[in-house]
């Protein structure tokens, strides 16, 4: 694998989360995160334990997603599904913010429900992302979310789940830099489809990709250094 290959694999989260998504598809995933040394693989909290076990010894990280898609669960249930996760191999999780309680301006539901979820994760081991849905967002409501992020500590922010009718955008992905600067990662997920969207991403200042076209993504890379020379990201 070239230098260019490995570190934009370094950057994904090979994704998996459809709904009628079978242990054999994950069984799948998780080879080709092994060939591929992809960052992770993530998936619904289902899966956790096969992911474990297919991937123990392997650099390959699980990530497992929490109040998955809507945000739309308690808070003690986020923090029972973060933690049942993290107790059956998942060293991280991406979970999704209370997007209607944002949207109406409940600043302190969010920044309790981001920071219960934070602090269970820290306290066991594992990172958090925040999703936050920017395609329900008002770039407002976006900055505030970030702030509440970082108000709690969270790991990273996250645009998208991919199920709320809109994904990662770059100017979304700038936005979310500028607010965070270095202090907390930033992942895009949502329509990252090939080695352009993930490279346009990455130059926007995602350190994450959260994508189900990893492989592709590989692919379009070997492709395009066979044209241009291989030369580090």
């Amino acid at each position: 694998m070239s230098n260019t290959q490995q570190s934009i694999a370094s950057y994904i989260d090979h994704t998996l989360l459809k709904p009628e998504a079978t242990p054999q598809q994950i069984e799948v995933l998780c080879a080709e995160a092994l060939a591929y040394s992809f960052y992770s693989v993530c998936v619904n909290g289902i899966y956790v334990p096969l992911c474990a076990r297919l991937l123990a010894g392997s650099p390959v990280a699980v990530c497992a997603v929490v109040g998955f898609p809507l945000g739309a669960m308690s808070t003690a249930t986020k923090v029972f599904e973060a933690e049942d996760a993290i107790r059956a191999g998942t060293r991280e999780v991406d979970m999704v913010l209370a997007v209607g309680r944002l949207c109406a301006g409940d600043a302190e539901y969010v920044r309790e429900d981001i920071a219960a979820v934070v602090a269970a994760a820290h306290r066991l081991g594992a990172r958090c992302k925040v999703i936050f849905e920017t395609s329900l967002l008002t770039d407002e409501q976006k900055l505030r979310a970030a702030a509440l992020c970082l108000d709690t500590g969270a790991d990273f922010v996250k645009t998208s789940t991919g199920f709320g009718g809109g994904g990662a955008t770059v100017a979304d992905v700038a936005l979310l830099r500028q607010a965070v600067g270095e202090r907390a990662g930033v992942k895009a997920s949502g329509g990252i489809r090939g080695y352009a969207d993930a490279q346009a991403m990455l130059a926007a200042g995602a350190t994450r990709l959260g994508t189900s076209a990893g492989v592709k993504i590989m692919l379009e890379a070997a492709g395009a250094l066979a044209e241009a020379g291989d030369e580090a990201y």
